[in-house]
């Protein structure tokens, strides 16, 4: 924890998911704690990203979490063979709709896989563990609307 406060690593998806857990919040909303005004109009060069280095996962925050707004929207990019586990929610019963852009993406939600492609959408309120995993041979492209209780 040390090292990440420093600056010195960057954390992993799987280590964001475990601090979300134990904070009681979705990972945008830990990452969006330092904003201190938000913004209505956010141009695409000013979305936070975040890069995962041991998946290759890029998770834009097209519209951060923010007071005074209940949904956020996130664009995920995950490479072909990637594969995230998320052992528990950040918020138990949290709603999600995720809809798929491009690519194949198999969604482990309760136990039950979801294959994904283009056009699809899931949604869905969450309670236990999840698993993104990309089969390929192309990367997977999503965007995942977040809905505060």
């Amino acid at each position: 924890m040390s090292r990440l406060e420093r600056g010195e690593s960057s954390p992993t998806a799987a280590l964001l998911g475990k601090l979300c857990a134990v904070y009681g919040m979705p990972m945008s909303r830990l990452i969006a704690e330092v904003e201190v005004q938000p913004a209505q109009l956010i141009r695409h060069e000013e979305q936070p990203t975040w890069h995962d280095p041991e998946t290759g996962f890029l998770r834009r925050m097209v519209s951060p979490p923010a007071r005074g707004y209940a949904v956020e929207l996130i664009e995920g990019r995950l490479p072909a063979h990637a594969v995230i586990d998320y052992p528990q929610p950040p918020v138990r019963g949290l709603e999600q709709h995720l809809w798929m852009l491009s690519g194949e993406l198999d969604y482990t939600l309760d136990g039950v896989v979801y294959r994904l492609r283009k056009g699809d959408m899931l949604r869905f309120n969450l309670y236990g563990a999840t698993r993104f995993s990309c089969p390929g041979p192309h990367g997977a492209h999503y965007l995942i609307a977040i809905c505060e209780p």
